[in-house]
């Protein structure tokens, strides 16, 4: 099954992307932590990227194309695979196409998760995460039983400099060039969009739902 998350930042698509993981099997392949990864190396990838995930900048396409092209390649994604924060062109999705066209594994579903720009700038600049084991909170939705420190580790909880009003602001005016998305994947009848403003649990509930239904056309 391989599968696209689509929806601005702090959409909730990590965090869908993760439990559809969990239950189905497929990897769970996240540009946005393979650039992380490759900035916390220092590889030449890394620094490169760096630079535009700082100020909230989009990384280039031919950057993020390259590095999505060799996680496919690798032998857990043979399967099938959710895909997270790519593509977010029409560039990088054509280019899409044509890598999953050679690899003979077309999309099966594109889920849009909705969530109007005003609650995603209020989720992101609220978000904390653990320095020592990278577990999230939210200082308004889901804080830590202590202020500034981890319930699982106890590490100190700090804010991605992306995180800060300015930054989100600035990248939700990048991620606007996703909406034309929306059409491409809606007029090849792949987008299956989903109210991204309700609990998380209930988010998951319409999303399992939907991919169930395509588990058991293809059966």
């Amino acid at each position: 099954m391989q599968v696209m998350m689509l929806g601005l930042p702090g959409a909730g698509k990590g965090t869908q992307a993760s439990r559809i993981h969990a239950d189905y099997g497929i990897p769970h392949i996240s540009t946005g932590d393979m650039f992380r990864a490759a900035i916390a190396a220092q590889t030449p990838l890394g620094r490169e990227a760096q630079s535009y995930l700082e100020s909230g900048r989009l990384v280039p396409d031919e950057l993020t194309i390259g590095i999505v092209r060799e996680r496919l390649l690798e032998p857990d994604a043979a399967l099938g695979f959710v895909l997270d924060g790519f593509p977010r062109t029409l560039p990088q999705a054509q280019a899409l196409d044509g890598m999953l066209k050679a690899l003979a594994k077309p999309l099966d579903c594109v889920l849009y998760i909705h969530v109007q720009e005003e609650v995603l700038l209020a989720r992101l600049t609220g978000r904390r995460l653990c320095k020592s084991c990278g577990a999230t909170y939210h200082l308004v939705f889901q804080p830590p039983l202590r202020a500034g420190r981890c319930d699982v580790c106890d590490g100190e909880l700090y804010q991605r400099t992306d995180d800060t009003a300015e930054k989100v602001a600035t990248r939700l005016q990048q991620y606007a060039q996703t909406e034309p998305l929306v059409d491409y994947y809606q007029e090849r009848g792949l987008l299956r969009q989903v109210d991204g403003e309700q609990e998380i649990d209930s988010v998951y509930d319409e999303i399992k739902r939907e991919l169930d239904r395509l588990q058991s056309r293809s059966r």
